[in-house]
């Protein structure tokens, strides 16, 4: 298996520029113990910020978000080619946010991974079931049916460019965290769903996170399970101390 473990912290609307110097700075200072490859996701406008002064770290800088369009009359949004313009190498789609506060869908999702892709771009891609759908057993109906109409129709030479990481919405934010063994058999089974459409080696190979509360006190057991391979972390992303007690957790 030559997958990677990752650790991604997805700061969300959070940060003014001098906030994200200082977090920065305050991360370039940590000691990384782990072969974890850490990236984080600072808000569009500083980007570029973020990516300068990274120059030389290990930490890697990902969006947050891009468009499907190449370029046009698509006021407040950001392309693909602005963000490679600026450094990025990787982006996150499909956030549940995205999905419930901007309407996205498995569609207008597979739109944004074709022109990521096209583009060179790394893919942090996200899914997840939300509480009812845990609730009514749909679970796994509801992650396949995301993973088939967003980027099942990729070839498997694509997958080396697609990090897949899983959030139960219902444990964001909320306090609540998937138990170590609902999020592996969840990873499990994702990697079951991969190995069925494409091939054991592409299953094998596509890291799997997991992003559902993990916090310094649970990062460890979490990460000790066979199948999850790191963390799309939100809130604790914001404390440098906190996120590298995660990323230290392997």
């Amino acid at each position: 298996m030559s997958r990677k473990h990752i650790v991604a912290g997805n700061w969300k609307m959070n940060n003014t520029q001098a906030e994200t110097t200082a977090l920065i700075s305050d991360l370039t200072q940590k000691e990384k113990t782990s072969n974890a490859e850490v990236i984080i996701a600072p808000t569009s406008i500083n980007l570029y910020t973020a990516v300068s002064q990274l120059e030389g770290s290990s930490i890697q800088v990902a969006a947050q978000n891009m468009h499907q369009a190449e370029n046009g009359a698509y006021t407040g949004e950001i392309s693909a080619s602005m963000l490679k313009d600026v450094g990025i190498q990787t982006v996150i789609l499909g956030h549940s946010e995205r999905r419930a506060y901007f309407y996205e869908n498995d569609t207008l999702l597979a739109q944004k991974v074709n022109t990521a892709l096209s583009h060179g771009l790394r893919i942090i891609f996200c899914f997840g079931e939300e509480l009812d759908d845990r609730k009514n057993g749909k679970h796994f109906d509801i992650v396949e049916s995301q993973l088939k109409n967003a980027i099942f129709h990729l070839t498997s030479d694509q997958w080396s460019q697609i990090i897949l990481a899983y959030e139960p919405v219902w444990a964001i934010g909320t306090g609540e965290t998937a138990s170590p063994e609902q999020a592996q058999e969840m990873h499990a089974f994702i990697r079951k769903t991969v190995s069925e459409s494409y091939d054991v080696t592409t299953a094998n190979n596509v890291s799997i996170l997991y992003g559902g509360s993990v916090k310094p006190a649970n990062a460890k057991e979490i990460f000790s399970k066979p199948d999850v391979d790191g963390g799309l972390i939100g809130g604790a992303a914001l404390k440098a101390d906190d996120f590298f007690a995660i990323v230290n957790a392997f």
